[in-house]
């Protein structure tokens, strides 16, 4: 559930974290920084702050009691929650692969730098602004239909295929480049603005996700891997 805010208002940060002392800090942070903040702590906090008062950004941390930041992340990206960076004292590749391959939008290990979060979070937003001021048409491939100002995808049977932030990204940077081979840095640019630490594994974990989202049985492949090159988008879409 998204915040209602015009362009006026600041974005809505929700900190989501089991350390008082943590939610306490991010939210001045985020206050200072000209962004509208609150905090929960634990994830049916965060579910009944969302119900009150919605959220342009989620700050998650993974390690929770109860129900986990994993499990809450994957919950959310699947239903088109708001976008999600994900906090976590598990800092190695493994563990940001994981959090990337669940819907997260971007991934920083604890302790994190204050100014690199902000600078984050602007850019995660940024990238959502960019996507809503999108055309309206709708884009059909293989029997599938991209509604771009509605950030949905629909399937051959009429069934709407729920897509991350950044999955939705990535399909838009392959439909509007088709039947040419797209190199991970090419992928890093067009779908995640080459921002941070997004790395080619990443975008390997992301193009797998989205794959599994368009197969169908006896259907040709519609994301081919090109060994050594990059990824094509095989089908030409049609408006």
């Amino acid at each position: 559930m998204l915040a209602m805010n015009d362009a006026a208002q600041a974005p809505c940060v929700l900190i989501v974290d089991d350390d008082p002392e943590i939610r306490a800090g991010l939210v001045e942070v985020f206050q200072r920084a000209g962004f509208a903040a609150h905090s929960a702590g634990d994830v049916p906090s965060m579910e009944k702050a969302l119900a009150a008062k919605g959220a342009d950004l989620i700050v998650l941390d993974l390690m929770m009691p109860g129900e986990d930041g994993l499990s809450a992340c994957k919950r959310l990206s699947g239903k088109g929650g708001p976008p999600i960076i994900m906090l976590s004292a598990l800092g190695d590749d493994a563990d940001r692969i994981v959090g990337l391959e669940i819907g997260a939008d971007d991934y920083l290990p604890k302790p994190c730098n204050p100014r690199e979060l902000v600078a984050r979070a602007r850019a995660v937003l940024r990238r959502g602004r960019d996507t809503d001021r999108a055309s309206a048409d709708a884009v059909r491939f293989a029997g599938f239909r991209m509604d771009i100002a509605r950030r949905e995808l629909i399937d051959p049977d009429d069934v709407v295929i729920p897509l991350s932030a950044g999955e939705f990204r990535l399909l838009r940077a392959f439909v509007e480049r088709p039947q040419r081979v797209l190199s991970r840095e090419q992928l890093l640019d067009f779908a995640f603005d080459n921002d941070g630490d997004v790395f080619d594994r990443a975008v390997d974990v992301q193009v797998s996700r989205l794959r599994r989202k368009l197969e169908r049985p006896g259907a040709p492949e519609i994301i081919r891997t090109v060994r050594g090159e990059g990824y094509l988008f095989a089908v030409k879409p049609s408006a």
